[in-house]
C-alpha cells in the first residue's frame, strides 16, 4: 500500500534549472571555443545537462514520473542550445 505524499517537492523547478544551465553552457561554448570546435563542446555540454538531470531529479526523492522529468530536461536543454547556437551560427554568416 502506497502512502500519499504530505509534501511534495516541485519539480519543475528542478527541470528549468537544467534549461538555465544549458543555456549558460552554450553561451559560453559560443564566446570561447572556436567554430569548429563549436558542435563538438555543446555536444560535451549536453552531456554535463544530463548528467545535473539526473542529479537534480534524484535529489527531489520522488518516483514517479521520474523518467518524464529527466526527458523534458534533456529534451529543453538540447532546445535551449540548439536555439543559441544557431544565434551564433547566423552571427558567423553575418559580414563584420
Amino acid at each position: 500500500m502506497a502512502l500519499p505524499e504530505l509534501a511534495p517537492r516541485r519539480t519543475f523547478g528542478g527541470i528549468v534549472a537544467v534549461w538555465v544551465l544549458a543555456a549558460l553552457i552554450a553561451i559560453v561554448v559560443g564566446v570561447f571555443a572556436a567554430p569548429d570546435w563549436r558542435a563538438a563542446w555543446l555536444g560535451v555540454g549536453l552531456g554535463g545537462c544530463l548528467i545535473v538531470a539526473f542529479a537534480t531529479q534524484l535529489w527531489s526523492g520522488r518516483s514517479q514520473g521520474f523518467t518524464e522529468r529527466v526527458a523534458a530536461s534533456i529534451l529543453g536543454a538540447a532546445l535551449v542550445m540548439g536555439v543559441i547556437s544557431l544565434g551564433f551560427g547566423l552571427a558567423a554568416l553575418v559580414p563584420g
